[in-house]
Formats: C-alpha cells, sequence, structure tokens
C-alpha cells in the first residue's frame, strides 16, 4: 500500500461522491461518533456495495464483486459455525498454503479475524465483499453442504438417539450440526424438501417399514426410509416442534412452526393422523418470503388475461375458481385481488387456512372451534363495508346463499368451488339450494383450471409421436399429422424426473344470456358446457394440448390431468 488516503476522499476521487455529502457526513460524526461510512449509508449517499469497494480500496485488499465457487468444503464449514459467519458477514472460500482466505464486509472490524486465526490455527488472508453478496454465499453453501440425511439416518441406527426437546430451535436450520440425529434428521429432511421445491412432506409408518416422501410439482417422490425403530422418536420431535400432545397418540392433531432455512422463514403446518401402524405425519411447507404471483405469472395468455380482468373488475357479482384439491385456485384469487388491491377498496377475505399475507387486505382465519366458519365469517364482512370479499372455499348451502346475496346487494365476490369444470359450477350452487334465477344473476364468470408440469428447459427434447400413438391417447382429429411434441429425458437439475415446475391451463366461461337460459331451463351442466364451446370457449383439454405444442409440457401431462373429461 504506497499511501493511506481518507475513506472521504476515495468515494470523492474515485466514486464521485458528492463533496458536499461527504462534508455533511464528517459533521455528523463529530457529534455522533459514528463511522463515516455507516452515516453515508443512512443517509443513502452510498450503497453497501460502493463501501465494501471503497474499504477494499482504503487498505489495499482485492475487492470481490460476485462470490461464485467452487468455494468452501464440507471440513472447512463444519468447522465454522453459520450462526457466526453471519454476525460478522464473514464468508470462509478456500484453504491454501496453511492461509486462510476469507471474504469480509467490514475489515477494520478485527475481533472475528482473530477468533478465526485461533479456531483455524491459520493465517487469514482478507477479501473484502458487499454484505448481501456475503450472506448470499453464506446461505448457498451451507445450504448445499446439509444434504446429509442419510448421514443422520446411520447414526439412528447406530443407535445414537439423544434427547428430542433440546431447548429451542436452531435460529437456522442449517446451523444445527451440533444436535441428536433424530433433531439433525427432522432439520434435514425438512432443509431437503425446501431445496427441492416440495409443497408436502409426508411420513407414513408401515408393518415394517418407515416411508418419508416429498410431493413435488403435485406429484408424490419416495425420497427416504428411516429406521422403523425410529419412527416414535421422529413423530415426537415434530410434535414437540408444533406445541402438539407428545402423549396422545389416539386422536388427530393440528399444529404449525416456523423455521428459517438458508436465511428465508418457512411456514410448516402438521397434521398427525393415527394408523394401524403408528401416527402419520403430513408437513406442508409454505415459504413466508415468496411474493404473490400475478394474473400475468400463473400461466394466462393475453386473451384470456383480457377476459378476467374485465370480470374481476366489475362492480358487484360473483366470480369463481373451480378445479380440484391443488390445482391453483387460491393462488388464482390471490393474484386476482393484488391486481384489485388500492387504498380505494376495502378488501376482505375469509379462509381456512390463510397461505400469504396481503398488504392492505383484512384476511380472517376459519375456526371451526369457536364457530367461526365461511357463512358467519361472511356475515360479519358484510358489516364491515367491503367492495371486494373472498370467501376460501363455498362449502355449504348457507355460505352459498350469503355469497349470492352480497354479490346482488352490490358487492364482488370471489370464491372457489370443487368441480371438474366450469359448467360444473353452475349445477353444484343449484344442488346447494340456490334458486336458478338467482345463480344466473348474479355469476359474472367461472375459471376451471389445472396445474401441469413444465418440461426442464435442461433436457427437453422433441418427438414426433405415431400415428398408433396418437389414437391411443384418443386425439385423433385433434392433433394435426407431423406436430412435434416434447419430453424431458431427466438430468440433475430436474433430479431425474424430466419436469421443473409448473404452470397453469384454464377454461374461462362468461356466463351470458344464453348461459342463464339454459340455467334457468334447468338444464345439464353438459348441456351448458357445449353451448359454450360453440361460443368459442377454450376447454382444459383444447387449452393444455396448446401448451404441448409450444414444448411447455407434454401431453401425457396434459392427458393426466384432463382424464376427467374423455
Amino acid at each position: 500500500m504506497s499511501s493511506w488516503k481518507l475513506l472521504g476522499e476515495i468515494l470523492v476521487q474515485e466514486h464521485a461522491v458528492a463533496r458536499s455529502r461527504i462534508d455533511e457526513a464528517l459533521a455528523s460524526q463529530k457529534e455522533s461518533g459514528r463511522p463515516l461510512g455507516e452515516i453515508l449509508l443512512v443517509m443513502k449517499t452510498i450503497t453497501p456495495e460502493l463501501l465494501a469497494q471503497a474499504l477494499a480500496s482504503q487498505h489495499g485488499l482485492p475487492f470481490l464483486d460476485k462470490l461464485v465457487g467452487p468455494f468452501a468444503n464440507e471440513e472447512l464449514l463444519d468447522q465454522i459455525p453459520i450462526g457466526f459467519a453471519k454476525e460478522y458477514r464473514i464468508f470462509p472460500m478456500e484453504r491454501r498454503d496453511g492461509r486462510l482466505r476469507v471474504a469480509v464486509a467490514d475489515p477494520l472490524d478485527s475481533r472475528p479475524l482473530n477468533d478465526l486465526a485461533v479456531l483455524t490455527r491459520e493465517f487469514i488472508e482478507i477479501s473484502v465483499a458487499a454484505p448481501d453478496e456475503i450472506l448470499r454465499a453464506i446461505n448457498r453453501s451451507y445450504e448445499e453442504r446439509a444434504g446429509g440425511t442419510q448421514e443422520f439416518i446411520e447414526d439412528i441406527e447406530a443407535g445414537g438417539g439423544g434427547s428430542l426437546a433440546s431447548g429451542l430451535e436452531p435460529a437456522d436450520l442449517l446451523d444445527a450440526s451440533d444436535e441428536a440425529p433424530v433433531i439433525r434428521f427432522v432439520n434435514s429432511l425438512i432443509t431437503q424438501a425446501y431445496k427441492q421445491r416440495a409443497s408436502d412432506i409426508h411420513i407414513e409408518p408401515f408393518e415394517s417399514e418407515l416411508i418419508a416422501r416429498y410431493r413435488i410439482d403435485g406429484i408424490l417422490y419416495e425420497v427416504f426410509r428411516p429406521p422403523h425403530k425410529a419412527q416414535a422418536s421422529i413423530t415426537s420431535r415434530i410434535k414437540i416442534m408444533s406445541n402438539l400432545n407428545i402423549a396422545e397418540k389416539r386422536l388427530p392433531q393440528d399444529g404449525r412452526f416456523r423455521v428459517r432455512i438458508a436465511g428465508k422463514d418457512v411456514d410448516v403446518r402438521v397434521s398427525t393422523l393415527p394408523t394401524a401402524f403408528g401416527e402419520r405425519v403430513v408437513m406442508r411447507l409454505l415459504d413466508k418470503t415468496s411474493n404473490v404471483l400475478t394474473l400475468e405469472d400463473v400461466g394466462m395468455g393475453p386473451d384470456m388475461l383480457r377476459q378476467v380482468a374485465g370480470m374481476i373488475q366489475k362492480s358487484h357479482g360473483i366470480f369463481l375458481v373451480t378445479g380440484p384439491t391443488g390445482s391453483g385456485k387460491t393462488t388464482t384469487l390471490y393474484a386476482a385481488l393484488t391486481r384489485l388491491n388500492s387504498r380505494e377498496k376495502n378488501i376482505i377475505t375469509v379462509e381456512d387456512p390463510i397461505e400469504y399475507q396481503l398488504p392492505g387486505v383484512g384476511q380472517i382465519q376459519v375456526n371451526a372451534k369457536i364457530n367461526l366458519t365461511f357463512a358467519a365469517g361472511l356475515r360479519s364482512i358484510l358489516r364491515q363495508d367491503p367492495d371486494i370479499i373472498m370467501v376460501g372455499e363455498i362449502r355449504d348451502g348457507e355460505t352459498a346463499e350469503i355469497a349470492v346475496q352480497s354479490a346482488l346487494t352490490g358487492h364482488m365476490v370471489f370464491s372457489t368451488l370443487h368441480t371438474n369444470d366450469s359448467a360444473g359450477a353452475l349445477t353444484r350452487l343449484v344442488e346447494m339450494g340456490i334458486e336458478p334465477f338467482l345463480a344466473a344473476s348474479s355469476i359474472v364468470g367461472i375459471l376451471a383450471q389445472r396445474l401441469v408440469r413444465t418440461i426442464c428447459s435442461h433436457c427437453r427434447e422433441a418427438y414426433e409421436p405415431s400415428p398408433e400413438m396418437v389414437q391411443e391417447m384418443g386425439l385423433a382429429g385433434s392433433v394435426p399429422t407431423g406436430t412435434r411434441f416434447y419430453r424431458g429425458t431427466g438430468c440433475p437439475q430436474c433430479m431425474g424426473i424430466g419436469y421443473r415446475g409448473r404452470t397453469g391451463i384454464y377454461e374461462l366461461m362468461p356466463v351470458d344470456e344464453q348461459v342463464r337460459d339454459l340455467l334457468l331451463q334447468n338444464k345439464d351442466s353438459g348441456t351448458i358446457k357445449n353451448a359454450a364451446v360453440k361460443k368459442g370457449m377454450k376447454t382444459l383439454r383444447e387449452a393444455g394440448l396448446e401448451l404441448a405444442m409450444t414444448g411447455q409440457t407434454s401431453i401425457e401431462e396434459v392427458l393426466r390431468v384432463t382424464q376427467e373429461e374423455v
């Protein structure tokens, strides 16, 4: 280092920061005694990245814009706890020739460097990086290292059990290396599920074996077979985390807990169910840090988007989304509410459960124990002067009746129904006791939907199906000769499955005069659907075939989710 420069001079000369802002920060520093860089950050004069760059220049140290591996090996990560690395924003990169290379955010803070030197007995070689970049590298590296579920299974088989209730949960599940084998196994099971984008974890006991499965993109995959003797310990550990009664094994129980995985908050809903061979446990994972999707994100094309936007922006009426469990109905309703959400509108929902928090929206959780049902919640909402109401699901005639009356008295109501297609929703409401003329006059549109898995972009290949295959699939006449379809061959990116992620296919039925007339004549859902198709409604299968022809999904996947249309 040839000459020492003041931090303010470096920022002015090398990064074009205004001299007046530096002088203002220096005046503040005389009063408060705080570091100049910290004051400039509070003043929003510089960014953390710019401060890190200037500190590196001041101390003659290398500045790393990106921390891209391969970096620290497992031995090094095991030696340095994730809590220590996060607290001091220090990332161990590599060990070479008796030196330990680390990236730090603040080279002036010598305490963690001294601790690290004592811990590793090595000379510490420093580079500087932005705090957020260091945090990303810590999360990424420790998350990759935390995949040793099989190692914990071996510990359990070897007889290691340990205490199940080791005080409070660790701040981050990746920082749990010193826990008992069963605790580490459960932590790792949840961490692996999160890494593989699983929505649910199933732990299922049978007569002589215990199976753990993940639901990924709607399909269950077996992932582990823990020792059968560990069943009670694993179940008890999950119950402790969920604040459930570990002594009660004869009745179903529901609970929840929250964990942090690689710095992200994950909400876990737990359900236990007694069976002949012990308690089954299902855990649903909800990433609290993920953003609510928009209507564009859920896979709607421009034409569909325009029609749906026109329906949901009406001043009153009912907009229904239908489909089986797990078809993305609630996500679509959240996307619709997000589009409509503004300070001028009062939006209230009643849900079971509340899956995501919507800023600016009043959300009510159904609670059957205190008789807060959908119907009771909906009645109360009407006294809160709402503009838009969302009812998680219309399950009974009472809820349906209040929803219809709400729509007829000037409110826009969103809800879901479990029916196979859009036309079936109309007849289902009539079966619930709603008069046909009320259903016809209150409903503005019905959207049926399914989720199809999208082909992995890393291993996608095109192929031309044989005429026999097209005939066997029941697509003769629907698919022109020479049409090319696509499939995934399986690769490490998609864990050999051939699919990665999901998108929606949709069937939108506007409730126009013709549909209303057919409903008033008590026509069945098939007749109503045929009339809508003649007027241009695209069915779920047709929407799926379009996606398959563009290579987004496979024909087998479309047939799987639309098989009831055959």
